[in-house]
């Protein structure tokens, strides 16, 4: 586990603290210095201390734990993960506004709990950060997560007090997916034949879609965020479509002509996979209450969900080919395959990145006009493309594990992005008068991929 990774484990541990911070300043009537500090000392001692106990307690049982490493971690971290994604949609529950030791003290070792478990973790995923033995890098990381923690809680502290309690589940939701992506990510790097999980490059592609989707979220925050003209959902919608277009074409559906690692040209795997791309999406679309929010229509079976959810759905659905199309490029290149390098896996979590921005434009400021709060926007924005590193993981994994079926899955999700973007995309680009500037989108979006893929 490199510095990255025990960046990325701080804040995803802090998180669950983060969002009783928040809580604890909603109940506080005014939050100064002193109320923060406390909270974040109190916080970030437990998740500092917790940690430390679980790796000396791991030390015990490490010729039984090395044997399962990478399972282990995906399984504590996932269990941790999954369980701050349940209290992100559960009810919210009062907090005391008392920072008295016998206050703080259940607080901070309840939040701290999963720390230990984290602990355990680094016996069977060592921190290699310094040019020293397991203990004192373990020292170095507990430490990280202790500071981080410190200052999460006690910006938590203020943004309770000042804002409310309407962060908290963004905070759970963003803690748990990057703790279930780290447990993946592990077990990933157990499965990698060639040695490159050790890269922070390839952690960073597979988050940078979603860095995308969360600025594109961030646009509720603008001085007139609102989505009223035509004009500017045709030149997303066209962008869009031009993008994933490219993509599909360039980099899924022509290199999964190659088959496999031998790179014989092959076109049944491509045809096949074309058409269960096509299918399942189709199935999704049938059977997952959505509303495409750039041509105001309602699809799927009929469900008491509120608009706002279905909104958010619609691009859940849009982005589970793009997931597994990341994951597909990135386990072409850990399994050498010589027609898939780095830098095109890269590419395409770029482009992916760029599209997902006038996505969740679309996404959160059409939920925003359903008189939802700011950060309720933001948070159903981001959660829209939450699951795409998370997919991209999954993808990898089963790929290292099945490579002959890279071409399938290449031109699996290939076929899926097309129906999408048929589906979907070119009909909000083309309705209405004045047409001719989502297609110029398209065309701008679909040329400029294709020059940065053969570049």
């Amino acid at each position: 586990m490199g510095l990255f990774e025990v960046f990325l484990l701080a804040f995803g541990v802090s998180m669950d603290a983060f969002a009783i911070s928040i809580c604890k300043g909603l109940a506080i009537k005014k939050a100064g210095f002193k109320e923060s500090v406390i909270c974040g000392v109190w916080f970030g001692g437990f998740q500092a201390l917790m940690p430390l106990i679980g790796f000396f307690l791991g030390t015990r049982f490490e010729s039984i734990i090395t044997r399962v490493a990478p399972w282990v971690v995906f399984t504590i971290l996932s269990v941790i993960g999954a369980g701050m994604l349940k209290e992100a949609f559960g009810e919210d529950e009062e907090t005391d506004p008392d920072i008295s030791v016998k206050t703080m003290l259940p607080m901070a070792v309840a939040t701290s709990i999963d720390a230990l478990a984290v602990g355990i973790t680094f016996v069977a995923a060592p921190v290699k950060v310094l040019a020293a033995g397991n203990a004192a890098n373990t020292f170095f990381a507990v430490s990280i997560i202790g500071v981080i923690t410190f200052f999460m809680a006690a910006i938590g502290v203020k943004i309770g007090n000042l804002f409310g309690s309407r962060y908290r589940s963004g905070s759970e939701v963003a803690g748990g997916s990057i703790l279930i992506f780290i447990g993946l990510n592990s077990l990933l790097g157990s499965l990698d034949r060639s040695n490159v999980m050790g890269e922070s490059d390839v952690v960073f592609g597979m988050l940078l879609p979603l860095a995308g989707t969360a600025l594109g979220a961030l646009s509720v925050y603008m001085k007139k965020g609102r989505l009223r003209s035509d004009s500017a959902v045709k030149v997303m919608s066209g962008s869009s479509a031009g993008i994933m277009v490219s993509a599909a074409v360039w980099c899924m559906l022509g290199p999964s002509m190659q088959s496999g690692i031998s790179g014989e040209i092959s076109v049944f795997p491509v045809f096949a996979g074309f058409w269960a791309g096509i299918f399942i999406q189709y199935v999704l679309d049938k059977t997952v209450p959505h509303i495409h929010s750039g041509l105001g229509i309602t699809e799927g079976p009929a469900s008491s969900l509120k608009d706002e959810t279905k909104i958010m759905l619609s691009e859940v659905i849009h982005h589970v080919p793009e997931g597994i199309a990341v994951g597909a490029l990135f386990a072409g290149h850990f399994l050498g395959v010589p027609w898939i390098s780095a830098s095109t896996a890269m590419i395409l979590a770029a482009a992916i990145a760029l599209q997902n921005i006038p996505e969740a434009v679309m996404v959160a400021l059409p939920i925003k006009d359903k008189g939802i709060s700011n950060g309720m926007a933001v948070f159903m924005g981001m959660v829209s493309g939450a699951h795409e590193p998370i997919l991209a993981v999954i993808t990898v994994i089963i790929m290292v594990i099945f490579p002959a079926a890279l071409p399938y899955v290449m031109s699996f999700a290939g076929g899926a992005i097309i129906f999408t973007v048929v589906e979907e995309l070119i009909p909000g680009m083309s309705k209405g008068k004045d047409n001719d500037i989502g297609t110029f989108s398209f065309a701008a979006a679909f040329s400029l991929m294709m020059l940065f893929v053969f570049l």
